[in-house]
């Protein structure tokens, strides 16, 4: 089993604010990244800020579990180690950005399959150069809820380096996340050929 992280509790500064909510393709940015995460996973844990209500309906509506992370002003890590709490034991765990549209299920589906193959953290890589969704294997849930400050998931990757498994994909989406309106229109300009590219 494996349970889909989605972290959504950025400011969204450099865009002006509501990124997730800005229309692309007649929908939320967000949403975008949760469907192509809902086939993979068992539940979907949609991390995001005090006073978003918005987001918040739009979430819960689409059939998330919404988690209001009180810290997520103090960076990445406490919005990650929030959603990690509410996981169930013994479950994977899948983290993936609300600002990153494009994923295409079959690379979320093959990050997973990894970490049900033994995997202790399975990352994408698209040309060398490796993106997200991230797969954590249960037994590091400890060290997820651990984090803070604006570390994320990549302080994990660095002390567990001899651990992580790169997984070549066909799939520019693992790179492309979207923080400013020209961003958003790089990826309208995509669509769909972004949504549709599909692992190796």
């Amino acid at each position: 089993m494996t349970v889909g992280i989605l972290l959504a509790a950025g400011a969204g500064s450099r865009f002006g604010g509501d990124k997730l909510l800005a229309s692309l393709h007649g929908k939320p940015l967000v949403l975008h990244a949760l469907d192509a995460l809902r086939p993979a996973v068992t539940e979907i844990i949609a991390v995001v800020r005090p006073g978003s209500e918005r987001l918040t309906a739009v979430l819960r509506q689409a059939g998330a579990r919404v988690a209001i992370c009180d810290q997520a002003a103090g960076g990445m890590g406490h919005s990650l180690a929030c959603g990690a709490r509410l996981a169930p034991a013994d479950t994977n765990l899948l983290i993936a950005l609300g600002d990153m549209p494009a994923i295409a299920s079959d690379t979320i589906r093959r990050v997973i399959a990894a970490l049900d193959a033994g995997a202790t953290i399975a990352v994408p890589c698209y040309r060398g150069r490796r993106g997200h969704p991230v797969g954590f294997a249960a037994r590091l849930a400890p060290v997820l809820l651990e984090l803070t400050q604006d570390q994320g998931a990549r302080s994990v990757l660095h002390t567990y380096a001899d651990a992580v498994l790169d997984i070549p994909v066909d799939d520019p989406g693992v790179l492309a996340d979207v923080d400013t309106p020209a961003d958003l229109e790089r990826e309208s300009d995509n669509f769909p050929a972004g949504i549709k590219g599909s692992a190796e």
